[in-house]
């Protein structure tokens, strides 16, 4: 007689009771069952949720170097307690006057894949205002750097083209100067003393978030604690270290290396010890019109600019993206690594299940037999078990959930590393633990059906 989709619903939620009270009955013995899915799936969670935190970190460190720039920056040649090995090498020295406008403006109009150029000259000064000083990065700039660096003024103007070509004083300010000074009035339109030079503010920068892996190496730094004049002004106002002087002159004449000194007494770091700054700019940022043109057109730049230096490796080339997208990979290896190793947890935590359920058939063979006496199926013992090591291992994922997002959180505050938590992950472990409570609980469930009704009632 075929059964009505009623009785078979009946007696299935009736074999899911029995289940749901031998879990019950047994609290301890459960718990422990749970325990190696709970921390398989915890283990998932934290591991992943790093992993998307270090993949979270590379985005934002690309986004802030911009899209497909190069950044040329100065190597420093000692001018001192070194001899050189001939008198040649020694010559061609001094004809690299290292990284100047000239520089820029030489890559901007040869190579045609350079979309646009922003030459960087930073110092270290104290601003000044209302008898309060603060020491700020001081970085003279062309209007476009705050495009190719992806830099948003959320009050005030840009440079102007009139400020660029006279050198006006004003300047755009980031936030921490901003709160610094103008906390409880407009910043834009006052002023702002550095050195000797009052400075009109005529723009202020929204707060970036800057992550502390990121480097100046690869062009990334804060906004937030500099103050930003067009290139001419600094120049001009500050400080042009490749202006000739009679220092220079006298070093010339003396035969030692050329190197380049200003008069501002607030760079005087950059003109101690062995290495001299020999260079005009601190940094030329170079932006290419296509991403696929990064690797030649840096290789390109290096030709032309090795060219004018007259051979002199007094620079380096660096591609902030290639480098961010291959350390993106190289997370992403190691995401599937830590998946990985969690996802063996889980398998040693199914094991458990299977261990622990087969003993548990032992112990309760005479209930088996009673069960099959009084009229139940092999499929009715079959879904009994089964069901009770679903439910173990469903519970346990759920538990597993909240302990990985404590986990998780307790890692980004301790050792500070991002994290951040995914649906995703979160459905795979869950997923993972049941699935890993169904098979790993078939084979137990499996045994206590094939049990001789007759042999367990006597046992």
């Amino acid at each position: 007689m075929r059964k009505t989709p009623l009785q078979i619903y009946l007696r299935y939620s009736h074999n899911i009771t029995i289940a749901v009270e031998a879990i019950l009955s047994n609290k301890l013995k459960s718990l422990l069952t749970a325990l190696g899915i709970m921390f398989g799936v915890a283990a998932v969670i934290s591991m992943l949720a790093i992993g998307k935190g270090a993949q979270q970190e590379v985005l934002e460190q690309i986004k802030l170097v911009g899209v497909n720039n190069i950044i040329i920056t100065p190597v420093f040649q000692a001018s001192e307690g070194k001899e050189e090995n001939n008198s040649e090498d020694k010559s061609k020295k001094q004809f690299s006057r290292g990284l100047h406008q000239l520089d820029a403006k030489a890559i901007l109009e040869t190579i045609p894949s350079v979309k646009k150029v922003s030459p960087v000259v930073a110092l270290n000064y104290y601003a000044i205002k209302n008898g309060k000083s603060y020491p700020v990065t001081l970085n003279g700039v062309s209007p476009d750097y705050f495009e190719m660096l992806n830099i948003q003024i959320d009050k005030g103007k840009p440079f102007s083209l009139q400020h660029t070509d006279k050198g006006t004083p004003v300047c755009i300010i980031g936030s921490t100067i901003r709160n610094r000074f103008f906390s409880q009035s407009n910043p834009i339109g006052q002023y702002i003393k550095c050195g000797q030079v009052w400075l009109q503010v005529i723009g202020t920068i929204e707060k970036r978030d800057f992550t502390t892996s990121a480097s100046d190496e690869m062009g990334i730094s804060s906004s937030d604690n500099t103050i930003f004049i067009p290139l001419k002004t600094m120049l001009m106002r500050f400080k042009d270290r490749g202006a000739i002087t009679p220092d220079v002159m006298d070093n010339m004449a003396g035969g030692g290396a050329v190197f380049f000194l200003g008069g501002s007494p607030d760079d005087e770091e950059r003109s101690q010890g062995p290495e001299k700054n020999t260079h005009q700019l601190d940094k030329i940022i170079v932006q290419v019109k296509e991403t696929e043109q990064l690797s030649a057109t840096a290789d390109v730049i290096k030709r032309l600019v090795l060219r004018r230096h007259s051979n002199n490796y007094d620079f380096e080339v660096t591609v902030p993206e290639l480098l961010l997208k291959q350390q993106q990979k190289t997370n992403e290896i190691f995401n599937i690594v830590l998946g990985a190793i969690a996802g063996i947890s889980l398998i040693v935590g199914g094991i458990g299940i299977m261990n622990i359920m087969l003993a548990s058939v032992w112990e309760r063979v005479r209930e088996i037999g009673t069960r099959q006496a009084i009229g139940a199926s092999r499929k009715d013992i079959i879904v009994q078990f089964l069901a009770e090591s679903t439910l173990i291992s469903i519970t346990g994922g759920l538990i597993g959930i909240l302990l990985g997002l404590v986990l998780a959180h307790l890692i980004h505050l301790m050792a500070d590393i991002k994290t951040i938590i995914s649906f995703y992950s979160v459905v795979v472990a869950f997923g993972v633990s049941a699935t890993v409570g169904i098979i790993f609980g078939y084979i137990p469930a499996k045994r206590a059906a094939s049990q001789d009704p007759v042999e367990s009632l006597r046992h």
